[in-house]
């Protein structure tokens, strides 16, 4: 019987004390980045170390006036070149990048989040209201411009994140910034499909070289740009193709004389012998034409308002089309819930205080 014992390959292929050990844990390919994060318990320090880890990208805030008892958050960052993909278990809270914080960082990242589950967070603010409603116990995709301001609400769940360069997303999708506040729903086999690609992509990585977890990101982007294009009616067949060709030619005369006092709808229809029906359909999600190049300029004068801040507020605002102060005020302030000459106010404190990592690290 010892015999036998000694000849069965399963016995003789483990030395003795080996079977002491407990088994070793995968590891990922060299190339792959990765780190995990945790907090549990008392939410006056869970919550603060929370803030802390997030730090370089939002600014997290309590999701109410009466704090909570405690909070629970988790991450896992796999890291793949200049993509990154982030599997978060999440507490309530209000994840935050102000028209500060944007105006002075240069984090120009698209981010897709996928709410897996639980409740999907809100949008606040903007352009949500545009899209359909959520559905119960279906997962929810929001894509995000980092270089726009936004809050997110968050409730208890768990969100797939990736954060994609602008360039790769606009290889595709001809303006990245329109993408920002947009939902898609796993109601259609190609949302379904793209969303158990990033489960399996979260789920087998470990077993992935860095090649292999590479493209499989790759694939991953392409799927979420052709989720949010047929979304966008920019996909499909070839009047698509002509309305992505358009949206790319209108977006492109607009950033290029949103300094022109003469710019409007009119002066871009005439300038590129375009339909006002047509432009109007595929800037509807905009609002239309001229919100869009308001929206746009309202953005620039942000930017230029922290860049120059010994130039006079209205400046920045006539050299944008705002001729009128108090209308542009009030724009500005609907817009980012701030007076034009707070934030000019704040543009030295804003730069001197400006030290954050530019990404997830």
């Amino acid at each position: 019987m010892s015999t036998a014992l000694n000849n069965d390959p399963l016995h003789t292929a483990i030395p003795p004390g080996r079977l002491l050990l407990p088994p070793q844990l995968p590891t990922l390919a060299p190339g792959i980045g990765h780190s995990n994060f945790s907090v549990q318990g008392d939410a006056r320090q869970s919550f603060l170390a929370w803030q802390e880890r997030m730090s370089p990208v939002y600014d997290i805030q309590p999701p109410s006036k009466r704090a909570e008892d405690t909070f629970d958050a988790s991450l896992s960052r796999y890291t793949i070149d200049n993509l990154s993909l982030f599997d978060f278990r999440t507490g309530p809270n209000l994840a935050v990048r102000s028209l500060g914080r944007v105006s002075t960082e240069s984090v120009r990242d698209i981010s897709f989040n996928v709410f897996l589950e639980g409740r999907p967070g809100e949008f606040l603010g903007g352009k949500s209201g545009l899209d359909a409603p959520h559905l119960p116990q279906v997962p929810s995709i929001l894509a995000l411009d980092m270089d726009q301001p936004c809050t997110i609400r968050s409730f208890h769940g768990r969100i797939l994140l990736l954060f994609v360069p602008r360039a790769l997303v606009e290889r595709s999708f001809p303006d990245a910034a329109s993408l920002h506040g947009r939902w898609v729903h796993a109601t259609t086999p190609l949302t379904r499909m793209l969303i158990e690609h990033l489960v399996a992509l979260k789920r087998q990585i470990v077993g992935l070289s860095k090649e292999e977890a590479h493209q499989s990101c790759l694939t991953a982007v392409e799927l979420l740009v052709a989720a949010f294009s047929r979304q966008a009616g920019l996909s499909g067949n070839g009047r698509a193709a002509v309305r992505a060709a358009v949206y790319g030619q209108v977006r492109r005369h607009v950033e290029t004389h949103l300094h022109d006092p003469d710019l409007s709808p009119d002066s871009v229809l005439a300038s590129l012998h375009l339909s006002r029906a047509s432009v109007y359909r595929i800037f509807e999600h905009e609002g239309g034409l001229a919100a869009y190049i308001r929206s746009r300029r309202l953005r620039m004068a942000a930017d230029e308002l922290v860049r120059f801040p010994q130039m006079e507020v209205q400046d920045i605002a006539s050299g944008l089309g705002f001729n009128d102060a108090s209308t542009f005020t009030r724009a500005f302030r609907r817009a980012f819930d701030i007076a034009p000459s707070e934030l000019h106010e704040y543009a030295p404190l804003l730069h001197r205080g400006h030290a954050r990592p530019e990404r997830f690290t």
